[in-house]
């Protein structure tokens, strides 16, 4: 089940369904233009940040091992992070399968060089010991990734951050969230996914660019 939070696919797709309305004739160059653009993005499932907000905020979280995290803390490095929960029925899984193929590509990178995020939006029913079992029974590596919780209030003030906000079905069902992001040093988005269209390894080269641009800018401030 898609949510809204299918976000900027709908808003890049948006762009293509008004230029093919040509309700506006002189712009149909522009429009055929756009939707190209977009079609070239779409087709990969990765998307250019339409966010410019921190999304590393000082926020107070708990991983599964129960310890504290403030999320401006993972400031510093890239962060890969998504959004699941424990009870979801499929979605989640995918999402949290594909996440470890890109842990599994980056090899001891992963957790050093940069950080992998899961935060739960079900955090009534998601305490620490939920999502330490469901990282288990992924065969994640703890060390390498983490997985969060927090107040009902502070989840949603994450989402916030990410233009995103947490729904419930009509049976009171936690409705999915598809998103995937990479958000650079400063907590700022890098690139974003559709997490049911894209490729984990459209995933590592994009890591593997924000890594070298960081180490680049890491190398030219040291020489200054």
């Amino acid at each position: 089940m898609r949510n809204q939070a299918s976000f900027k696919v709908a808003q890049a797709s948006s762009l293509s369904t008004a230029g093919r309305a040509g309700i506006v004739r002189t712009v149909a160059v522009l429009a055929a233009a756009l939707l190209g653009l977009t079609a070239c993005h779409s087709n990969t499932g990765a998307f250019d940040p339409f966010n410019q907000a921190d999304c590393l905020r000082s926020i107070e979280l708990l991983d599964q091992n129960g310890r504290q995290v403030n999320l401006s803390s993972l400031k510093g490095k890239p962060v890969l992070i998504d959004f699941i929960y424990t009870t979801c029925p499929g979605e989640c899984l995918m999402l949290t399968q594909k996440m470890a193929r890109v842990a599994a590509r980056m090899g001891s990178r992963a957790g050093s060089d940069f950080t992998m995020v899961s935060i739960t939006v079900d955090p009534e029913h998601d305490g620490p010991a939920q999502l330490a079992a469901y990282a288990k029974a992924q065969g994640v590596d703890d060390r390498r990734w983490r997985f969060l919780t927090g107040e009902p209030a502070s989840i949603d003030r994450v989402l916030r951050d990410f233009q995103l906000r947490r729904k419930r079905a009509a049976d009171g069902s936690v409705e999915h969230i598809d998103g995937v992001f990479l958000l650079g040093p400063d907590g700022h988005e890098l690139r974003e996914y559709d997490g049911q269209v894209a490729k984990a390894s459209t995933m590592v080269s994009d890591l593997e660019k924000a890594l070298s641009q960081t180490k680049s800018t890491g190398a030219a401030a040291g020489g200054h």
